[in-house]
């Protein structure tokens, strides 16, 4: 028997791409959103039907909720029952407030915190209708500690661990769970353009002294997804080698 449909955004690189690829191995139906990575996303879509996956990509700018909708409205008539939604779109625009510009500010709030309330308000109301979902949110170990540089990132991040408890208060009651996870520093392209001093840096200040990798994350969003879980709502999962412990 399938697993659950579940839709990822920012599904072709890093975090997102780590998630399609665990939920394709263990037999989920997977549709994912990409905005400018095209060839990265239909190679992706390519490898796993080679395998004789389900997974399936769509372009959409999570920025834009006219086009979410739509798009949502068109995964549904095309693809199927949604079950479950993994929002991790989402980019850094890194200043000192003293110096952010404010399409800095502005990329990175639309982009990371009204992307998630663009594709869930999409969905929310088919998720209470049918009493069945399952949300998880990708944060971040910067909405729950200030990071130099990153007022706007942290912002956002903060803002989808706020929108996430709420949320799961709101949606308990009809059987639709709302989770997140918070990742540290992940192996990711990133990370990889962070310089070698800065690493060991970074590095020292991890319990586990060491990045961790995509697979990592993406085991804790599945099992987020999963009735393995099916009593856990509004909780944030810091997936950071104990750098918040």
């Amino acid at each position: 028997m399938a697993k659950d449909h579940v839709l990822v955004t920012g599904g072709a690189r890093g975090i997102g791409k780590g998630v399609v690829d665990q939920l394709a191995e263990k037999d989920y139906k997977v549709t994912f959103l990409y905005k400018g990575s095209k060839d990265a996303a239909q190679e992706l879509v390519t490898y796993w039907k080679s395998k004789g996956k389900d997974v399936g990509a769509y372009c959409c700018d999570v920025k834009d909720y006219e086009k979410v909708k739509s798009t949502v409205n068109t995964i549904l008539e095309e693809r199927g029952d949604i079950d479950g939604l993994v929002n991790n779109s989402g980019i850094t625009r890194d200043s000192s407030l003293f110096l952010m510009k404010p399409e800095q500010w502005n990329d990175v709030i639309h982009t990371n915190l009204f992307g998630v309330f663009n594709v869930t308000k999409s969905l929310i109301a088919y998720f209470i209708k049918r009493k069945k979902g399952a949300i998880v949110s990708v944060a971040s170990i910067a909405g729950l500690t200030g990071i130099a540089g990153q007022t706007n990132y942290c912002a956002s991040k903060s803002g989808i661990i706020g929108f996430t408890k709420s949320l799961a208060m709101e949606t308990a009651k009809y059987g639709v769970r709302v989770n997140a996870v918070a990742p540290g520093y992940i192996k990711t392209d990133m990370t990889a353009a962070i310089n070698e001093k800065a690493k060991e840096k970074m590095y020292s200040l991890i319990p586990m002294g060491r990045e961790g990798t995509v697979e990592e994350v993406a085991s804790v969003v599945e099992v987020l997804l999963s009735d393995a879980a099916s009593y856990i709502t509004g909780q944030v999962i810091s997936i950071d080698g104990g750098i918040t412990a």
